[in-house]
């Protein structure tokens, strides 16, 4: 009997410690995979702003996250904008409520920091501590804004939408009048040798110097991709001397009110892209629209 109860003693006690170490590596792990995560994003950013290892980002240069939430409280639904406002020499946040017609309706204060508030379940307990407590809220989205010194340069939005298989993440960065800089595909499914071909530059790079106008109106065409713009799209391609500096320049002027040209097998894929990019261009001029005029209004003097 006793070594029964000393077997099971053991075994109990080489569960526990099994436990606490698959436990930590799992802690630990999760906590490499975000940090990674994150680096990737801010990398992506970077990249899209022409930034890398051979063009250091500024030193004045920041970046400045706004965090979109739905909030209803009873019977009523606003838009709830996590916005950053400098204080003092510290950067807070304040809580924007807008109606569903971006009318300003309210302004809260929120204790959380610009490193805390990337993780979202610092939001939620910030949102929660100024929120009715029967208020209901879901995160949407987030803008990141970026400056030098005082000018705002770029806007940076990850957005998804629908592929041929399932969904599409993006980044997407524009410029203050909306015109698309760049954009890079974060995570997809789609077709090897078909659908999978957005990543590549030929197909992401059409996008770049798209005017908000035309990106309103933007289409699919199921044409060939002209030689020489594809040559000029695959700029990591590039050789020395390969195009002068006049050729980039009528290139670009040719083809930038041109619609998006079809990867070859693929016009659903294609057209997911370009539905995907142009709504998350359109709703977001819109909503940044209605956000900035009620900060003026309201004398919100928000960090970006």
């Amino acid at each position: 009997m006793k070594e029964i109860l000393k077997i099971t003693f053991a075994l109990t006690v080489s569960c526990l410690i099994a436990a606490a170490v698959m436990g930590l590596t799992f802690t630990v792990t999760a906590k490499a995979k975000k940090h990674n995560e994150h680096m990737n994003v801010q990398e992506t950013m970077q990249g899209l702003l022409g930034y890398g290892k051979n063009n250091p980002v500024p030193e004045d240069m920041t970046f400045h996250s706004v965090y979109r939430y739905i909030i209803e409280e009873g019977e009523n639904k606003y838009l709830g904008y996590m916005v950053p406002v400098a204080e003092g020499s510290e950067e807070g946040y304040v809580l924007v409520l807008l109606d569903l017609g971006g009318n300003f309706v309210k302004k809260l204060d929120l204790t959380i920091s610009p490193e805390a508030a990337q993780e979202e379940p610092e939001r939620e307990a910030a949102l929660k501590a100024v929120l009715d407590p029967s208020a209901h809220f879901t995160y949407g989205d987030t803008i990141v804004i970026a400056k030098r010194g005082e000018k705002r340069v770029a806007y940076l939005l990850p957005g998804e939408f629908p592929g041929f298989k399932t969904f599409i993440q993006v980044m997407l960065a524009l410029d203050p009048q909306f015109t698309i800089l760049g954009l890079e595909i974060m995570e997809h499914e789609e077709d090897p040798g078909l659908g999978g071909e957005i990543v590549q530059e030929y197909f992401k790079n059409q996008f770049r110097d798209k005017k908000f106008d035309k990106v309103k109106a933007l289409k699919v065409v199921k044409v060939p991709l002209p030689e020489e713009y594809k040559k000029y799209l695959e700029k990591k391609k590039w050789k020395e001397g390969m195009f002068t500096e006049e050729q980039i320049q009528e290139i670009r002027k040719k083809y930038e009110d041109k619609d998006i040209y079809a990867l070859t097998g693929a016009t659903i894929s294609s057209r997911s892209v370009t539905n995907g990019v142009k709504n998350m261009v359109k709703k977001f001029a819109y909503r940044v629209g209605k956000l900035e005029d009620a900060l003026a209004k309201q004398h919100i003097q928000a960090a970006f």
